[in-house]
């Protein structure tokens, strides 16, 4: 996928070790896009930046 070209993709710290996490890329312009660590050529989900902000603020998670 094009859009993906050049995308930063991270685990949690949390994760430690462990392979079943998700992983996160939230460099790309407007969108984060989030994928199963197991599965990197699977399907990817796509979140408008904005959209992420409500769900990490909603999560109670510090950034």
């Amino acid at each position: 996928m094009s859009y993906l070209t050049g995308a930063a993709w991270r685990k949690s710290s949390r994760s430690s070790s462990r392979v079943d996490c998700v992983e996160v890329a939230t460099n790309l312009p407007g969108i984060v896009a989030v994928r199963d660590s197991k599965d990197r050529e699977g399907a990817t989900l796509f979140f408008a930046s904005c959209r992420w902000d409500v769900f990490l603020d909603f999560a109670g998670v510090a950034r």
